[in-house]
Order: C-alpha cells, then structure tokens, then sequence
C-alpha cells in the first residue's frame, strides 16, 4: 500500500516554509522540495492526504520542466536522491520520488495565471464585466468555451488564505513594465507549447499558473509547473463548451465539497475513502495521459 505522507518534519534541516501543499527546507545554495500528499480546496488544507498526489506533481513538473527549457531556464538542480545532501540520507524513503533539489531565486510575487479556455473565477468575472483581469473578451462566449487567444490573467500569491485576481497595470506597478511584460511573454509562451502537445495526448490544458524567480537577475521557472494542482485538466474527447468540464484536476474534491454544508472555512471536512480513491485514479491518469507512461 502507497504510504501517504502529509507533513514531513525533519529535524535536522533548516525550515524554510510550509505552503499548502509543499514543505521547503533550506540547505544553503540550494532548497529541498517536498511534495507532500496534501490537497487544498477553497485555500483550507484537508486533513485527508490523497495517496501519490505528492509523486504525481513532482512526475509531472519534471517532465515539463524538461520538455520546455527551451524557452525559459528552471531551477531544478535534480530528483535522484543519491545526489541530494548526505544529511538526506537518513530521510529517503520518504523523499524517494516526492522531492526536488533547486537552486535558489528570489521568488517574483506573482501568480502567473493563463487562461486558454473560460473556466472557474473567469467565467465569474466574465459574466459580470465581459472580461478578466482587465482583458476585454468578446461578446456571447459560454462556459468553457474555447478563447480567441490564451490570455495572461495574474494574480496575488499566497501561501495561505486567497490569491486575488489582479490586472497587468497591477504587476507593472509592483515588479516594474519590463518584468511584467517578461512574465506574459513568457507564460503565454509556456502554455501555447505545453498546452498543445497535451492536446495530441487527449488533455485540454484549460488554463494553469507557473511562478518565476529571479536568478543572478536572470527569469527562471521555479516552484512546480503544469500539475493537476495549478491546472484544470480535461479530457478532450469529452469536451463539450456551454457546461463544466469533467477533470483530471481536483476540481473533483471540489465539486464535492460543494455538495456538503460547509462554510469553506478551516477546518476542512474529512474526505470519504471512495472520494480519495478517485482523485488518486486522476492523478495519475493526468500522468499516464500526458507522459505516455504508467505511474511507478
């Protein structure tokens, strides 16, 4: 049985912070990050870990962090934990496909957010104004209808509590117009690619978010990249525009949680095993699907 991991806490190492789903340690030059097992919906962390959710993401971003460096360098230094610090020795069964070795940025302070098809907080606003984050689209689209072009819609970045969706002139004004312009750039560029090779393997990246660093004054891709954690996902021969989409993504939890009486406040619900069971099943068929290979 697949050992779910929900925290790690390795004495040894220096802390370097706990977001909702990754524990960061510092090392010095570099940073150890593990992917744990668990999920979040609603920005509340449930107390249920999601069996190979942490080795899912981790799979994932290295794989895409390799089929994309041609247009943005990354930070991932290795996953071999044979090569990791000797002081790691002593914690690798529970680093063993769950963690990366990075080097270290400093982080840029944007969710760098791109929208290929009208989904989620999107087709909130679109409904309301005709556009996202100040990107004016066209008249009578519906839900999860396809756009003209993928769009740049940032956000805030929190580790915890809600990420806001911001406008360009907003990122402008906080990192300076040419890092902002950079971002767009290249998170369009990021996702065009991605995004159309996933289509040939049955997967509609509908619109994911990536995070960049800044290396030596250089832009690198950091933090994880085109999961089903900061994507939706969906299966492209069941898309059908007007409706939302079934998904490889946790929008499953999600759509669940909505049907219970909670407040979307901590502390989260527990998770039912037949719940855990499925998102589990599609993770790893996001895997399966887009790498062309069984989860091991």
């Amino acid at each position: 049985m697949e050992r779910v991991i929900v925290k790690t806490d390795f004495k040894e190492l220096k802390l370097f912070r706990r977001g909702k789903v990754r524990d960061v340690y510092d090392l010095g030059d570099t940073l150890l990050i593990v992917s744990t097992d668990r999920i979040s919906c609603f920005d509340v962390v449930l107390p249920n870990g999601i069996p190979f959710k942490g080795k899912v993401l981790t799979g994932l971003s290295c794989y895409w962090f390799d089929f994309i460096k041609d247009i943005v360098p990354h930070h991932l230094i290795s996953t071999d934990i044979t090569s990791f610090p000797n002081a790691l020795e002593k914690y690798k069964d529970e680093l063993s496909g769950r963690a990366m070795l990075v080097k270290k940025t400093k982080p840029l302070p944007v969710e760098c957010v791109v929208r290929g098809y009208l989904s989620g907080s999107g087709w909130k606003e679109y409904k309301e104004k005709q556009s996202v984050c100040g990107v004016t689209l066209p008249e009578g689209l519906k839900e999860s209808d396809k756009l003209p072009e993928p769009i740049f819609t940032p956000s805030t970045k929190a580790d915890v509590g809600h990420d806001m969706n911001v406008d360009q002139k907003y990122v402008e004004n906080l990192i300076g117009k040419n890092t902002a312009d950079s971002l767009a750039r290249l998170s369009i560029a990021l996702y065009k690619k991605a995004s159309d090779y996933a289509f040939t393997q049955g997967v509609i990246i509908a619109d994911t978010k990536f995070e960049f660093g800044l290396l030596d004054d250089h832009i690198i891709l950091i933090d994880e990249a085109l999961t089903p954690d900061s994507s939706r996902f969906w299966p492209r021969e069941e898309y059908a525009p007007g409706k939302g989409q079934s998904s490889f993504d946790k929008q499953f939890v999600r759509d669940y949680l909505e049907t219970l009486d909670w407040d979307k406040t901590p502390p989260g619900p527990v998770l039912p095993e037949d719940i855990i069971a499925k998102t589990t099943q599609k993770y790893l068929e996001a895997y399966r699907k887009i790498t062309g290979r069984d989860f091991s």
